[in-house]
């Protein structure tokens, strides 16, 4: 929540770098929207009950995974990855992605 609550504060920052927001989790379409108005998330989150982003960017190791691991990737227009956070700190995470943008 921390982590998404500093995205969704920083958003008018990160749409002045064209940057797009997603979150992914495990959880259901329902669970996720319940999430998004809970806490006014103006992006989407991602549904990967099946773990498919999650074994496709190393944040679970297998298909049967109950949580993900809290990391992020910084991936440019171009769809190459520019940055990857294997270790994210919730309370700042958002402001160094948005650093490395307008660095």
């Amino acid at each position: 929540m921390r982590e998404g609550s500093g995205f969704r504060d920083l958003y008018a920052d990160f749409q002045k770098q064209d940057a797009d927001v997603l979150g992914a989790s495990f959880d259901s379409a329902e669970a996720n929207a319940r999430f998004a108005k809970k806490y006014s998330f103006p992006f989407p989150l991602l549904c990967d009950i099946n773990r498919e982003i999650g074994l496709a960017y190393g944040a679970c190791a297998s298909a049967d995974a109950g949580s993900p691991s809290r990391i992020s990737y910084l991936i440019g227009p171009d769809g190459k990855i520019r940055e990857a956070y294997s270790t994210v700190i919730p309370a700042t995470h958002p402001q160094d992605v948005l650093k490395a943008l307008e660095g």
